[in-house]
């Protein structure tokens, strides 16, 4: 038997629901935002993501697919969706003729050699934003305002902010000949791969995963004490703009990001979920002033997160929240005979066309095995066909919860249809929007709040 790779895994069913459900929230959120979605090739020149990451980061030194095509080119497959984006807006000259800032979102799947583990694949999908075109700090405040207003929104609660500022080049120069310092006389006590880090990137030792717990690393300099006058100025007007978008932070002054094109602020955001362990980041990112040119770009500004769509998904399982999923058709088509199948191919590609959710009976099954089928599929109404009513231009609608039953002249369905699904969404209209942070009513109603 031919399976899956290690590290990938097979999205359907009900899961694939809560994978469409998400992506609807995240699309319609983006849109309130105003950003424009981005498709990126899903491999790139090596170039891209080599230079773009930094090589000293994990992910390019460790992780990475790498291969060569037919023409002997260099290609990766993408680890990250920033590195494409910045590449796609230096190709198509965003900079130059679109408004500015180009503010850009991506939903697609990335892949990293690593070890697979609980919330770790190595084919994983990740969404995320990048403005670029703007170096004011109120963006930095917009960027991390959005993974935290869509958690919120989808049920999770206890989202912590965590920020940090590694300034400008200067403040971050300054701030890597203070841990070069620090390190030097003890450097053969971390791991091999801090040990190279020191050389190339000894900020990256802060973010190693083998000696974190290290009290060497716990009480390692703060990339605060070494911010000149401008970068603190700029970093107290994001956490400023921070609190008027209501999102609550904590500074963090151990925080660094893995890869290494970030500067000034870069965030992680946390939730609180049972079982997720101490690896509890869902969102994080950054600001990249120098990402656009170090790829052949102008100078430009940018800032962005990315999100692992897979840990957001297993957070809302691990926290038992009930997404509002639509699991149902509208209606269900019944036919035995060989003239009413007929007439039900007719009947249901015009009713799809008309914009009603249907399905039919595809395996010669008898009605009362059909009866079944239709409450497997949450089937509102049914259409019964028989020869006898057809020959007198009629049809039989059920309401399949009520069990009510009409006869209908076939030119009045289209109507009937419509009033009644629009009556029941009206009686649902409530629970199919109801959010657990908007709920206010007294009703009982179906939003996962009520589940706790």
């Amino acid at each position: 038997m031919i399976t899956k790779p290690k590290g990938c895994h097979d999205i359907y069913g009900q899961e694939a629901k809560k994978w469409q459900y998400v992506n609807k929230v995240i699309d319609a959120t983006m849109e309130k935002y105003n950003y424009s979605y981005i498709r990126t090739p899903i491999f790139e020149s090596s170039e891209v993501f080599h230079r773009g990451m930094g090589a000293t980061s994990d992910v390019v030194t460790k992780e990475t697919y790498d291969f060569k095509d037919r023409g002997d080119r260099d290609m990766t497959l993408r680890p990250e969706g920033t590195a494409g984006v910045v590449r796609s807006y230096i190709e198509n000259k965003m900079y130059g003729n679109m408004p500015q800032p180009v503010k850009l979102y991506y939903n697609g799947t990335m892949y990293r050699y690593e070890r697979p583990q609980s919330g770790r694949d190595r084919e994983l999908t990740q969404f995320g934003v990048e403005l670029l075109g703007s170096d004011d700090p109120i963006t930095d405040a917009e960027v991390i305002s959005i993974p935290v207003n869509i958690y919120k929104l989808l049920g999770l609660k206890e989202i912590k902010v965590n920020i940090n500022s590694l300034g400008d080049d200067e403040s971050r120069n300054n701030y890597r000949e203070a841990l070069i310092a620090y390190f030097k006389p003890h450097i053969h006590e971390l791991c091999e791969d801090c040990q190279e880090r020191f050389v190339k990137n000894p900020l990256r030792i802060l973010d190693c995963k083998v000696d974190k717990d290290n009290p060497l690393l716990q009480n390692a300099p703060s990339t605060l004490d070494y911010l000149n006058e401008e970068s603190k100025l700029r970093f107290e007007k994001v956490k400023e703009y921070l609190l008027a978008l209501e999102v609550d932070y904590v500074v963090n002054p151990k925080l660094v990001r893995g890869l290494d094109y970030y500067n000034h602020t870069v965030f992680e955001i946390e939730a609180h979920v049972e079982g997720f362990g101490s690896n509890n980041v869902l969102g994080a990112g950054g600001r990249y002033n120098g990402l656009v040119e170090l790829l052949g770009g102008p100078s430009i500004s940018g800032v962005g997160f990315a999100s692992g769509l897979g840990r957001l998904i297993m957070a809302l399982d691990l926290e038992n929240i009930n997404l509002p999923i639509k699991d149902e058709v509208e209606i269900f088509c019944m036919a035995v005979s060989d003239t009413e199948k007929n007439y039900a191919a007719t009947l249901v590609q015009s009713l799809r066309m008309s914009g009603f959710k249907v399905d039919m009976e595809y395996n010669n099954r008898g009605l009362k095995a059909q009866f079944r089928q239709a409450d497997r599929l949450n089937a509102k109404y049914l259409i019964i066909l028989n020869d006898q009513d057809l020959a007198n231009n009629e049809l039989k609608v059920k309401n399949n919860k009520t069990k009510e039953e009409v006869t209908l002249g076939l030119d009045y369905l289209l109507y009937y249809l419509d009033e009644a699904l629009i009556d029941e969404d009206d009686d649902s209209a409530f629970t199919d929007n109801c959010y657990a942070d908007d709920c206010q009513d007294d009703h009982e109603c179906s939003c996962h709040h009520d589940q706790e």
